[in-house]
């Protein structure tokens, strides 16, 4: 199974593709597609939908995960993160590929075993799982890579319970 793990943003949306076979995790492919901050925010956008639409068209994922938007104290921050996560949400829909949603919570627990670590455990456990040369770069990439696991981690799951039941 191959899935991609997109982790918002509307600077820096990073994205990263991992194949399960076998048992075994490794990275296909990880990235980020940056915007630039002069740009008008619904051109950010439209490059962010343009490239992870490529992105997918040329790995083809069977599952996108998209990380979920998180809370923050600044609400103008919080909206547009949440319209560049629909922009991700609506790549995949109309790519046609099964779509899942994690919370930034549960990615760290499932990459890390706990839900408050930062951004640097992440991208190591994450370079540690997929037994990478280099930690993956930008920290957003490595989150994104950190999404696709998650998911792979929670369908692995999902199947052994439906497998006993």
């Amino acid at each position: 199974m191959r899935v991609m793990g997109i982790d918002p943003g509307s600077l820096c949306t990073g994205y990263g593709i991992v194949e399960e076979t076998g048992g075994r995790l490794t990275s296909v492919h990880f990235g980020s597609i940056a915007s630039k901050p002069k740009n008008p925010f619904a051109e950010r956008l439209k490059t962010i939908y343009d490239g992870l639409a490529d992105v997918m068209a040329e790995y083809e994922p069977d599952a996108v995960a998209v990380e979920d938007v998180f809370f923050a104290a600044n609400a103008k921050s919080t909206i547009k993160l949440g319209q560049t996560r629909g922009v991700a949400l609506l790549a995949a829909v109309k790519a046609d590929i099964t779509l899942a949603e994690y919370t930034p919570l549960e990615v760290k627990q499932s990459v890390v075993g706990y839900g408050r670590a930062d951004k640097h455990q992440v991208r190591d456990m994450v370079t540690a799982i997929l037994k990478l040369q280099q930690k993956p770069e930008p920290l957003d990439a490595s989150d994104a890579l950190a999404v696709a696991i998650c998911h792979l981690h929670s369908y692995q799951a999902k199947a052994r319970l439906k497998a006993g039941a």
